[in-house]
């Protein structure tokens, strides 16, 4: 669909107009721009409309003096959370042709790494933003690409567009109106001599009562103790000539520590921890917050600040599982071919099975909170806790309740993989509606609870497997049996109690009678 904008004179011999591109070409656009000059006079290209076709976050900005459009790449919104984004690469260098989708940049947005695709053909002409960049708001210009390679010359003294709006910098040139003159009073009249002797002194060294007591503030006294300086030595700037703590600092920033004269000979130096050796500075390393582990601060600390969290616990036996698992297993490594990669089910695969069935007999559980509704999901998308070295991923098992063990299996390793190497996509991680995380297979944890993935209602924390002693039959008989502790965490506004013990007996029948899950 074609759009009309506006081209607006903003000086300089250049023309500012709000534009887009999708598929088709620019020439029919450039070629308008062009003629725009020798069409009308300066003073009516104010209101001239041109054409545009509308796609997100791009801009573009005519060049009267040499006859030439430019088009300004701003930084796009890549997910529904982003409104900043890091430049982790560049793929094209400055002056290489672009088709349409090439590969320009990979950005590292507040859920991974993306790879931006031009949508048009030309050239890249400039890059705004080096690699490494970080904190880029969306809609700002990351680059700027033109037509021709010939225009790439000309392009050197084009200023793009503040913040990705299209609007001219025109303001620019203005100079700053000057600052307002503030007035000086004349210094008052020094005081005569007999009024200087009838005042008492204004800031004393110390104020005291008894003459030798020094008055200071705990925190001066606690750094005074640390950097083992005395207070007697040091000038008093607080109320009534009392010692504050930027006093101890600016003592201690004047080096003036350094130059106390040393105990008198045959002195004993004061016993007590001023005498003790001196306590060296704690080593450490600041490491910079990924985009990633930033945004995921700031959604947990939203999920406990503002949903009411409570917790349901209980333990489930998984001897009949842990054995259909095997004879599975073993099914699979002798049907596999010959060259084929072994497949295997994992103990978190059967899990997700039964979270997804336990989601459908309950389905209060698969929702989430709004404050005029609840909404109760009829899609069953199970997401799954994964740990990288970029932070906590969760991607997606989409549709788990009609899915084999199988190929929940090959879902969790292909999104796992993704993960690790920061490679997944918008749709591997949207549309969650219950979250998972199993820090028992692969930390040996026992039990713990989870925060809550928002805008959903509910996690489920799964711990590690043991063996305990479990009464067996007859009297005086004792039994080992293999269980594993779980805990979900609801959010209180969705789930009431007596609905989060209901869905917990749903998911311990299908993990204690596993055969459940295949039917």
């Amino acid at each position: 669909m074609w759009e009309a904008v506006f081209a607006t004179e903003c000086g300089n011999g250049e023309f500012f107009l709000q534009r887009s591109f999708s598929s088709q070409s620019w020439k029919r656009l450039s070629v308008r721009l062009r003629d725009l000059p020798t069409r009308l006079p300066l003073s009516q290209l104010q209101s001239v409309s041109i054409l545009k076709n509308y796609a997100g976050a791009q801009t573009s900005g005519f060049h009267a003096s040499s006859g030439n459009l430019v088009q300004e790449i701003g930084m796009p919104s890549l997910s529904p959370t982003m409104t900043q984004g890091n430049i982790a690469k560049w793929c094209k260098k400055e002056g290489e042709a672009v088709s349409a989708g090439d590969v320009l940049c990979e950005i590292e947005t507040d859920k991974a790494t993306l790879e931006m695709e031009s949508m048009e053909e030309g050239f890249l002409a400039k890059i705004l933003v080096p690699d490494g960049a970080k904190d880029i708001p969306v809609g700002e210009a990351i680059c700027l690409m033109v037509e021709s390679e010939d225009e790439i010359k000309s392009i050197g003294d084009y200023k793009p567009s503040a913040g990705g709006t299209g609007k001219a910098e025109d303001k620019a040139g203005k100079e700053a109106p000057p600052a307002p003159k503030k007035e000086v009073s004349p210094p008052p009249p020094p005081p005569s001599s007999e009024e200087a002797a009838s005042k008492p002194s204004q800031a004393p060294v110390h104020s005291s009562a008894g003459g030798d007591q020094i008055f200071a503030s705990p925190a001066a006294k606690k750094l005074a103790e640390g950097k083992h300086v005395s207070l007697s030595s040091i000038r008093g700037t607080g109320p009534d000539g009392s010692i504050v703590k930027a006093d101890i600092e600016e003592y201690l920033a004047s080096g003036s520590a350094s130059k106390r004269p040393s105990a008198p000979e045959g002195q004993k130096p004061a016993v007590g921890r001023a005498a003790a050796a001196p306590i060296t500075e704690v080593d450490y390393t600041d490491i910079p917050n990924t985009q990633i582990r930033r945004v995921t601060a700031k959604r947990l600390l939203l999920s406990k600040q503002t949903i009411p969290h409570y917790y349901l616990s209980l333990d489930t036996r998984v001897d009949k599982l842990l054995k259909l698992r095997a004879e599975l297993n073993a099914v699979l490594e002798s049907s596999k071919t010959k060259d084929a990669p072994v497949k295997k089910i994992s103990l978190n695969d059967f899990v997700i099975k039964a979270v997804a069935l336990a989601l459908q007999k309950v389905p209060e559980c698969n929702s989430s909170w709004s404050d005029d509704f609840i909404r109760q999901y009829h899609n069953v998308n199970i997401s799954v806790a994964v740990q990288t070295e970029h932070g906590l991923m969760v991607p997606v098992v989409k549709d788990a309740d009609k899915k084999g063990l199988s190929t929940i299996s090959e879902d969790v390793k292909v999104l796992a993989g993704k993960a690790r190497s920061n490679t997944l996509k918008p749709q591997d991680y949207e549309g969650g509606t219950f979250t998972l995380s199993n820090l028992g297979g692969p930390f040996g944890i026992k039990q713990f609870c989870a925060i809550i993935n928002p805008p959903q209602a509910c996690i489920l924390a799964v711990g590690t497997t043991e063996k305990q002693v479990i009464p067996g039959d007859g009297t005086g008989e004792f039994l080992t049996g293999t269980f594993m502790t779980v805990t979900l965490s609801c959010d209180h506004r969705v789930v009431d109690g007596a609905i989060g013990a209901q869905w917990l007996g749903a998911f311990k029948s299908y993990i204690e009678n596993p055969v459940t899950l295949m039917l």
